[in-house]
């Protein structure tokens, strides 16, 4: 009874899978609004300030950094809690592929959400006459504390090496 009831909960793994199908799925969505960014950058790039074209610019790549994640996330968590991903190898492996363990892969998140979050934050800076002073210090927080996030997490990964 006791293998039996251990085999069903070992097996239950197989379940991410469908989550890690659906982060995948959701680059679609990324790539659309990439698209939609860059074709109204391309028709309206004579019309547009510089401040626009820079924010614009910050959107695209925030948006490349998210989907990044989102396949870093998605390929090395199946492979540390589904299954190694057997890739033939005349074609190209990813570096990195087999090597991340939740540990690294924690820290990798944490250093491309304190990296987005700077994105965001200098986007908001170039808004700065829009908005108000008690928003922009809820921003500098809010970075501030995934910041000292990452580093706590940095030196707890170093620590438990």
């Amino acid at each position: 009874m006791e293998n039996f009831i251990e085999n069903i909960i070992y097996n239950m793994r197989w379940l991410l899978t469908i989550i890690y199908l659906g982060l995948s799925i959701s680059l679609i969505s990324l790539i659309i609004k990439f698209f939609q960014i860059s074709i109204y950058l391309i028709i309206n790039s004579l019309n547009i300030s510089e401040n626009e074209l820079i924010l614009l610019l910050l959107s695209l790549i925030d948006i490349t950094l998210i989907g990044g994640l989102l396949i870093m996330i998605a390929l090395s968590s199946y492979e540390n809690f589904i299954s190694k991903i057997n890739i033939n190898k005349k074609k190209n492996k990813l570096y990195w592929l087999g090597k991340l363990d939740s540990s690294s892969l924690k820290n990798k998140v944490s250093s491309s959400i304190v990296a987005i979050s700077s994105i965001h934050l200098l986007s908001i800076f170039m808004e700065i006459k829009i908005i108000c002073n008690i928003k922009i210090l809820l921003y500098i927080i809010i970075h501030i504390t995934f910041l000292f996030s990452f580093f706590i997490l940095s030196y707890l990964d170093k620590k438990l090496k």
